[in-house]
């Protein structure tokens, strides 16, 4: 009876390879940790790819900007929502008087360009890749020397005169922060740019939902924006109400005006 006793009080004991729930609720715990450490930097390694992958790609928007005005003697007209892709005129308006549809709330025309990547509407994508995230582009309609949409119209460069597109004050400007901007200038806020010619931005991973900042409210967005010739370029900000990542360039007159000299199309 005895020897019985003693064997089922061994059989009663826990298994010595086996877990408690308790060690398998640590397990978990820390394995969690573990996956947790790993997928936070990878996910600011995507995001930070994404960022450097739409700088590349609007540097070379901004080159084949500057490709087509040394071919063409004129900048294209923003695309409109609804124009696949093409540059869009006003109702009756051509290259020959450069009456765009919409000069600074429009899209990169990406198939009057040339672009290969493109979505199946014909516009230009950053990194993100979802349709909110077609590429941004504004050209200047400032008057000079007494012609109209001389950046859109051809040859208007030649006609409006290196010198007086130089000097001239109405073209667009790109501020450090949208706060203390007026509808004229940056105001207070830092001025980057005050002759730029074309603007061509991101709107960045927060595309969707984004956009209401004072900030980027300076520029078009999904959300709205500020559809006038003040726009903003800034470190990017996570934080709440004051976030920015938009991704913005620009093109002077000098990088046109080198381009389009050696093409023939200036003076």
């Amino acid at each position: 009876m005895i020897r019985t006793r003693s064997r089922n009080r061994r059989a009663a004991r826990p298994l010595a390879g086996g877990f408690s729930l308790i060690e398998l609720s640590v397990v978990v715990v820390v394995m969690a940790l573990i996956l947790g450490s790993i997928l936070v930097p990878l996910t600011t390694q995507i995001g930070e790819r994404r960022i450097v992958e739409t700088r590349k790609l609007l540097a070379e928007i901004e080159s084949a900007l500057i490709g087509f005005a040394a071919a063409n003697g004129r900048l294209p007209c923003p695309a409109s929502a609804t124009s696949s892709g093409s540059e869009s005129f006003a109702g009756g308006g051509s290259p020959s008087d450069g009456n765009c549809s919409n000069f600074f709330d429009g899209f990169l025309p990406a198939a009057t360009l040339g672009l290969d990547n493109v979505d199946n509407q014909g516009f230009a994508l950053d990194a993100w890749g979802l349709a909110q995230n077609r590429i941004r582009y504004a050209v200047s309609n400032a008057t000079v020397n007494a012609i109209t949409n001389p950046f859109t119209r051809t040859d208007g460069m030649r006609s409006a005169g290196m010198s007086n597109i130089s000097a001239a004050t109405t073209l667009l400007y790109v501020c450090a922060s949208g706060t203390g901007v007026t509808a004229a200038n940056c105001g207070t806020a830092p001025t980057l740019a005050s002759n730029a010619i074309a603007v061509i931005w991101s709107v960045g991973a927060n595309a969707a939902t984004g956009g209401t900042a004072t900030d980027e409210a300076q520029n078009p967005n999904p959300n709205g924006g500020s559809a006038d010739r003040i726009f903003v370029s800034k470190a990017r900000s996570n934080t709440p109400g004051s976030e920015f990542d938009d991704e913005v360039t620009w093109a002077g007159p000098y990088s046109l005006f080198n381009r389009m000299i050696a093409a023939g199309r200036l003076p």
